[in-house]
C-alpha cells in the first residue's frame, strides 16, 4: 500500500491487533478504513489518521477502504471527494477498488432504522430542535422523557415512512433511538438517528430527503463493509457506547471494535475544519490551498514531501492522552527530508550589486557546481560568473559590529565555488544614504573558491551573476498564529485576533541561478545559505518566476532534543 520508511515502534492500537491475530479474532482478518467527511480540506491531524489506518492494515497483510461519510448534504461538495482522493494518494497509500460511500448504504441503513421501529428501540420525535435540547438534560441532571416516546411502532412505522416520502418540513420530526434519558453519557439519551432535510445530495440527487445521522451511519457501514478494528480519535470515546447499542441491538453479523487514539494537535496551528473554512471565507488565506494553512493541499504547495509528513506522524506516535506537538518537530521532519533530496541552487532574496573592478570586461566563465554536496550522483550544473554580481544586501556592512565575519570596506570573503573578492569602495544613494553598489578585487589564484597560498577567510557568501540571473517574487512563509494554542478561546473569543501580521512577506526583484529557467511546478530546492524552497505550482510561469520558502535552515527543534539529552 505504500513504501515503510522506518521500522514501526509499538503501540497500544498495533498491541491490540497482535493480540487479535494471535487469538484468530475476525478470522485472522484485518480490515481498516478511513471516513472523512466530504465537508471540507484534509489537515495534517487527518494525515496521522491516514496514515495509521492504511499502515496498520499493510502491516498485518491487511486492507484499508476509503469511505465517504456523505450524511450532510448541507456542507458536502464534489470539491471536497475529490481533493481528498488527492491528497489520500499523494500521502503514498491506495485503496484500490474500496472506495465506499455512506450512501451507498442509505437503503440499508433506511431498512435498518425500520428493524429498530419494530424492536421497539426507535420512534419518531415531534419536539423541536430547541426542545430536545431541553428535555435532554445536563452533566448533573437527567433528561425527561419525549411526550412523543411512547407512540406505538404502527405510529411510528407510518410517520417515519411519511417522513420518507416527503410529507413534511424540515425540523417537523426526527427519529430517535430509544435508549436511557437518565444516562450518565449524554450520548444515550435517545439519539437523533434520522432528520429530515430537504437538500440535494451529491451523489443521490433529490431521492432522499432524509438523512441518516453521523453516529448511528458509522457503526452501521463498518459493519457492513466487514471492518475488524474501527480506529477514530479521542473525541468519539463517548460515543462508543452508541456504536456498540447500535450493533447489539440489530444483532448485525460484524461487530467492529471501535478504538480511540489521540489526535494530532500542533502548536501555532488550528485544526478546526469550521475555523479553517472561516479564514479562507473571510478572506485571511488566499484559499484551501494557501502555504500557510494546515491543510494537505495548502502544504503541497508549500514543498512539504509526503515522506516528511509521514515520518512526523510515526515520530508522534499513537497514544491515550491528547497532547500538543511542537510544530519545530514538524519543519525537522520536513527539513530532514529535504536535505537529502532538494537540489542546491543560489538565490539572492534582496540583492546588493556588486562589480569586481579587475575583472575583464564582457567576460562570463561558466563554473561547476554540485547540485548536492553529499550526494555525487545528482551531478552538477554550469553556474556563469561576470563580472557584475549580486550579493545578499545582509552580507555586507559598511561598520561592522563584533563577530560579523561578511564582507566589509577592506575584508576579503569567499565567494561560493568562485574567487576570493575583498571589497575597495562602494557607492550610495545621494538622498538616503543607503549603500546601492559594491566595487571589490577578485583573486584570479582563488578560482574553486580556495587560495593556493593556504590564506584563510571566515566567511563564504552565494551570489549570482547579474546579466545571466532570472528575477522571480520569493514568499517568505511563518506561522499563521502567533499564539502557541490558538484554539483555547474561552468565553466567546475570536481565534482570529491571534493571526500572525507577519505570517507572509512577499520579495519582489529577487534573483536565482538561470539553471532554474526550466524549475517545473511544485520542484524543490534548497538556496544555499537560504533555507528550502519550491516552485509555487499555481501562480509560478516560465515568465514570470514565483518560490515559496518551505522551511528555513535553522533547526530548532535540533536544538530542543540537544537541551533534553543534555538535561537527562
Amino acid at each position: 500500500m505504500t513504501t515503510v520508511d522506518i521500522k514501526p515502534p509499538p503501540n497500544f492500537i498495533r498491541n491490540i491487533i497482535s493480540e487479535d491475530l494471535k487469538a484468530n479474532k475476525n478470522d485472522g482478518r484485518v480490515v481498516t478504513r478511513f471516513p472523512p467527511e466530504p465537508n471540507g480540506y484534509l489537515h495534517i491531524g487527518h494525515a496521522k489518521s491516514i496514515c495509521l489506518n492504511f499502515g496498520l492494515a499493510a502491516e498485518n497483510n491487511g486492507i484499508c477502504n476509503l469511505r465517504f461519510d456523505d450524511t450532510n448534504p448541507t456542507k458536502e461538495e464534489v470539491e471536497y471527494v475529490e481533493s481528498i482522493k488527492e491528497d489520500v494518494r499523494w500521502l503514498g497509500f491506495d485503496w484500490g477498488d474500496r472506495l465506499f460511500y455512506a450512501s451507498d448504504y442509505f437503503e440499508q441503513l433506511y431498512d435498518y432504522a425500520v428493524q429498530l421501529i419494530k424492536l421497539g428501540k426507535a420512534y419518531v420525535c415531534s419536539l423541536s430542535a430547541d426542545e430536545i435540547r431541553e428535555y435532554r438534560g445536563t452533566l448533573t441532571e437527567p433528561g425527561k422523557d419525549s411526550p412523543y416516546r411512547t407512540r406505538s411502532v404502527e405510529e411510528n412505522l407510518d410517520l417515519f415512512e411519511r417522513m420518507r416520502a416527503g410529507e413534511f418540513e424540515d425540523g417537523a420530526h426526527v427519529l430517535r433511538a430509544k435508549i436511557d434519558m437518565a444516562s450518565a453519557n449524554l450520548n444515550m439519551r435517545d439519539p437523533t438517528i434520522y432528520r429530515i432535510r430537504h437538500e440535494f445530495h451529491h451523489r443521490t440527487g433529490d431521492k432522499w430527503c432524509i438523512y441518516p445521522m453521523y453516529d448511528y451511519t458509522h457503526c452501521l457501514s463498518d459493519a457492513i463493509e466487514g471492518i475488524t478494528h474501527s480506529i477514530c480519535t479521542l473525541e468519539f470515546e463517548d460515543h462508543r457506547p452508541l456504536y456498540d447499542w447500535v450493533l447489539d441491538t440489530l444483532k448485525t453479523p460484524c461487530h467492529p471494535q471501535q478504538i480511540e487514539f489521540a489526535r494530532l494537535n500542533l502548536t501555532y496551528t488550528i485544526m478546526s475544519k469550521r475555523k479553517l473554512l472561516e479564514l479562507v471565507e473571510g478572506g485571511h488565506v488566499s484559499g484551501w490551498d494557501d502555504p500557510r494553512m494546515p491543510t494537505l493541499v495548502g502544504m503541497r504547495r508549500r514543498g512539504y514531501t509526503p515522506e516528511s509528513i509521514r515520518n512526523l506522524c510515526e515520530r508522534v506516535g499513537v497514544a491515550k492522552r491528547d497532547s500538543v506537538v511542537d510544530i519545530a518537530l514538524l519543519e525537522y521532519c520536513v527539513r530532514e527530508d529535504l536535505n537529502r533530496r532538494a537540489p542546491r541552487v543560489m538565490a539572492v532574496l534582496r540583492p546588493l550589486r556588486v562589480v569586481i573592478d579587475n575583472y575583464p570586461e564582457g567576460q562570463t566563465e561558466e563554473l561547476e557546481f554540485p547540485n548536492h554536496p553529499e550526494d555525487p550522483d545528482m551531478g552538477s550544473r554550469k553556474v556563469p560568473f561576470s563580472r557584475v554580481l549580486y550579493i545578499e544586501r545582509d552580507d555586507f556592512r559598511e561598520d561592522p559590529p563584533k563577530k560579523f565575519f561578511r564582507l566589509a570596506p577592506g575584508r576579503e570573503v569567499r565567494l561560493r565555488y568562485a574567487y576570493y573578492i575583498t571589497c575597495v569602495g562602494m557607492e550610495k544613494d545621494e538622498k538616503t544614504g543607503e549603500v546601492v553598489e559594491l566595487h571589490c578585487t577578485y583573486d584570479p589564484q582563488t578560482r574553486g573558491g580556495w587560495a593556493p597560498d593556504g590564506r584563510k577567510v571566515k566567511a563564504t557568501l552565494h551570489w549570482v551573476s547579474a546579466a545571466d540571473s532570472l528575477e522571480a517574487e520569493v514568499r517568505l512563509y511563518d506561522h499563521l498564529f502567533a499564539k502557541l494554542n490558538p484554539g483555547e478561546e474561552k468565553d466567546g473569543a475570536d481565534f482570529k485576533t491571534h493571526l500572525n501580521p507577519n505570517s507572509l512577506e512577499t520579495l519582489k526583484s529577487c534573483r536565482v541561478e538561470p539553471s532554474l529557467a526550466d524549475a517545473a511546478p511544485g520542484g524543490r530546492y534548497q538556496f544555499e545559505r537560504l533555507g528550502y524552497f519550491c516552485v509555487d505550482s499555481v501562480d509560478s510561469t516560465k515568465e514570470a518566476l514565483v518560490f515559496n520558502r518551505t522551511v528555513s535552515l535553522r533547526d530548532t527543534w535540533a536544538k530542543i532534543e540537544k537541551a533534553q539529552k543534555q538535561k537527562a
